[in-house]
């Protein structure tokens, strides 16, 4: 058996080190190996924890703990969840999450009990690449590309980035369109990038034209952005930028750039841009349009919408 610990705020990258975990599991058997729980209750949790595997080989049990970090454990169940780790079957690997919130610099307790005690197991964090450690984004995009079987020239890379971002999913699923615009060849140039991946300019002209109330403008470039891109994917990257502006507008006028952009994960440089372009905007209409999106999003989610692009529309417009 294994025990991991995975946390941080790139859900992305902890998704795939999951998936890797999976990969392991008899195919055929997927459902009755493969478990995941949300922050079961004690009792619960102990009982997954002593879970025995049946005929069908391996398990993997992921349990999603996020929860457990803002409540407390007494001594005695910190010590019955301690000898069940230690005593769980050797066929039966078990992996805790904990994803953070992206964007919003909030961090685990290491003090607690249950953080010390998973801390010593395959404990890893998973930070959010900021925009501004190119080297960095860069291997994770060559390693990325390796495993779709595609290559990069330099100037690739720097568009990749430029245009999409630190988003490792939405870097990921542009990867995908890429390999099959280079197809036969396997090398991405800088062209294909501009021509294939949809810029993260085209969403700041947008979000532009909204902050500045232009609504028949930020209408018609809603509506061109939905040529190449499904609506919740739009809303889920509107999310994150308004995320970022609603930090910057509030602490704007108690924190450096240099604070700012740490707290953003955005450049320094990209911080002070993005703070000239919301001199002129009321932090709570940024508030609100965030609420709307919130709403959407859940409405959307939970299967109570039949018209997607509109449900998004009518969030952006309202």
């Amino acid at each position: 058996m294994a025990v991991y610990f995975f946390y941080g705020e790139e859900d992305y990258n902890i998704e795939q080190e999951i998936g890797k975990l999976k990969k392991g599991l008899d195919k055929n058997f997927l459902e009755m190996s493969f478990k995941t729980y949300d922050n079961p209750k004690f009792p619960d949790l102990v009982s997954i924890l002593r879970s025995q595997p049946m005929m069908f080989g391996k398990m993997l049990i992921v349990v999603n703990c996020l929860e457990y970090f803002s409540k407390t454990f007494d001594d005695k169940e910190i010590k019955e969840i301690e000898l069940a780790l230690e005593n769980n079957n050797e066929n039966v690997d078990i992996v805790f999450v904990a994803t953070l919130k992206r964007g919003e610099g909030s961090k685990l307790d290491s003090r607690r009990k249950l953080f010390k005690i998973l801390k010593k197991y395959n404990a890893v964090e998973f930070n959010v690449i900021p925009t501004y450690k190119t080297a960095e984004l860069e291997s994770w995009i060559i390693k990325q590309g390796k495993s779709k079987g595609i290559k990069f020239d330099k100037n690739a890379l720097t568009a990749i980035i430029s245009q999409i971002g630190n988003n490792l999913r939405q870097i990921d699923k542009e990867l995908d369109k890429l390999k099959l615009f280079a197809y036969p060849n396997d090398t991405i140039n800088s062209d294909m990038v501009k021509e294939i991946c949809v810029s993260n300019e085209d969403l700041f002209s947008f979000s532009d034209y909204l902050m500045e109330n232009k609504k028949d403008l930020a209408l018609l470039e809603y509506r061109k952005l939905l040529d190449t891109r499904y609506p919740l994917e739009i809303l889920s990257t509107l999310q994150t930028m308004l995320r970022r502006w609603i930090i910057l507008k509030a602490k704007a006028h108690s924190s450096t750039a240099f604070e700012l952009a740490k707290l953003t994960g955005m450049h320094e440089y990209v911080v002070k841009l993005n703070l000239q372009k919301l001199k002129n905007t009321n932090l709570k209409d940024l508030v609100k349009l965030k609420e709307n999106l919130t709403n959407s999003e859940y409405r959307i989610k939970a299967g109570l919408v039949t018209d997607v692009e509109k449900e998004v529309e009518n969030a952006l417009f309202r």
